[in-house]
């Protein structure tokens, strides 16, 4: 199989996004019939809520679209598999990451891409357009800066603020870890992982890992220059800078492995990559050296490091990747509509630990009712229970933390999420009816 791109049975997806026009815009929330509607909603009727949120700031949450809307940050320096290729070029992924907010979600999601590489301007950014929005989730930002950017704002801001890539990527791989192993039968506590990448994605999952029993001393993990230990003496000379990497170069790799990822992956259990897109990155005769009834996730986008069919030839048993043409995607998009639904809909203030860990959870436990299986280790991203289940599990746990504003029910969570992402669904169903959302032909 070629690269995504060139793939023959596919359309074109620049001349996809040229015909549209990208994948956004923005549409009314209320009727506009006459001039008497432009002097309720603009001047001189829309003083009055301007005056009520003068006030009191909270009313914005309920007289404006502030409580349905988030900001998707990002300054372009790592985006997908392409890399820092800027603000201006990375807008398409983060018009997608709109796209899915919108339809899984019922989320208004505007995309903001600046034009900075510093970390103090990019908090700034954040921290001036808080007023606007109701959640902030950060996007395709490089580490070490998204670390710091992160735990700057989730500190600072009245709002939940929320790293997909850190965050979300690691609710999605720990929950389907959890799943693969029991497919295959093997104990959390007693695998060996191999972890190939140790960029945001991995980092946030190492840490995830460990808050589910899993001890650092049964992961070994890979960089660019290879397997972290005490020894690296680069990772070590930056330790300020990179300290998370060096933390699992202190804690993990018990038997001292060096090494590459054949190393790595020698007799591992399960294999958790988050690295270079590229099918040459993890080779079939590594995954042939894994320990019985191996797990693959090979989740670089939009190219997996191994092939699905090369790793099951190699004698993977359970394969994962982060695309959704693939059985048993391991994609942050599983998570994130239904978080932040969650999130909005009872006010939280910010997004816990705790949070992260209930979202996991429910995310494993979202997939059983279709059955387990090496094809199913998740619920696909069309399941439209999922979104709803992983709202209701997050405002619950946040309103238990007192970090609510609201306090609603169970039911009522449940029925204002399903209220609102059916309402968006049938918007898109409406217009696609009416033709004013033309479906692209399949021969391009």
């Amino acid at each position: 199989m070629t690269a995504f791109a060139s793939r023959s049975d596919e359309p074109n997806p620049v001349e996809l996004h040229r015909r549209y026009g990208g994948k956004m815009q923005t549409i009314l929330k209320c009727p506009i019939r006459d001039e008497r509607d432009f002097a309720i909603w603009y001047t001189p009727g829309v003083a009055a809520p301007c005056k009520a949120i003068q006030a009191n700031p909270d009313e914005s949450f309920e007289l404006t679209n502030r409580a349905n809307s988030i900001a998707i940050l990002s300054d372009g320096t790592r985006v997908l598999g392409l890399g820092n290729i800027g603000p201006t070029a990375g807008l398409p992924v983060m018009e997608g990451k709109a796209l899915l907010f919108k339809i899984l979600g019922g989320i208004d999601a505007i995309p903001i891409c600046v034009r900075t590489r510093s970390e103090d301007e990019l908090i700034r950014v954040a921290e001036m357009i808080e007023p606007t929005f109701g959640g902030i989730n950060l996007e395709d930002i490089a580490q070490p800066k998204c670390f710091r950017v992160l735990d700057a704002l989730r500190q600072r801001m009245a709002i939940p603020v929320w790293h997909d890539d850190q965050q979300g990527t690691a609710v999605v791989a720990v929950a389907g870890l959890v799943n693969a192993l029991r497919v295959v039968g093997k104990p959390l506590g007693q695998v060996r992982i191999a972890m190939v990448g140790i960029g945001a994605a991995n980092v946030a999952t190492y840490r995830l890992l460990k808050r589910v029993g899993v001890s650092p001393a049964q992961i070994v993990a890979c960089d660019r220059k290879g397997i972290l230990h005490p020894g690296r003496t680069d990772l070590e000379a930056i330790q300020q800078e990179f300290d998370d990497k060096w933390r699992v170069c202190c804690e993990s790799n018990a038997d001292r492995v060096t090494g590459g990822i054949a190393e790595a992956l020698r007799g591992a259990d399960a294999c958790l990559a988050f690295s270079e897109p590229g099918p040459q990155t993890i080779r079939p005769e590594w995954v042939a050296g894994m320990a019985e009834r191996a797990i693959v996730f090979a989740c670089a986008n939009p190219v997996p490091e191994i092939w699905p069919a090369a790793a099951r030839e190699a004698g993977a048993v359970i394969v994962a990747t982060g695309r959704s043409d693939f059985p048993n995607q391991v994609n942050n998009s599983l998570v994130f509509p239904g978080l932040f639904r969650g999130v909005l809909d009872v006010r939280a203030r910010k997004i816990t630990d705790r949070m992260i860990l209930v979202a996991m959870h429910e995310l494993a436990a979202a997939a059983e009712p279709g059955g387990l299986t090496n094809d199913r280790i998740l619920p696909p991203m069309t399941d439209r229970e999922l979104p709803i289940r992983l709202a209701v599990a997050v405002g619950l746990v946040a309103q238990r933390e007192g970090i609510a504003l609201l306090n609603l029910s169970e039911e009522a969570i449940r029925t204002r999420a399903a209220r609102i992402i059916e309402r968006t669904r049938a918007s898109m169903d409406l217009l696609t009816r009416e033709g004013l959302l033309a479906p692209w032909p399949i021969d391009g």
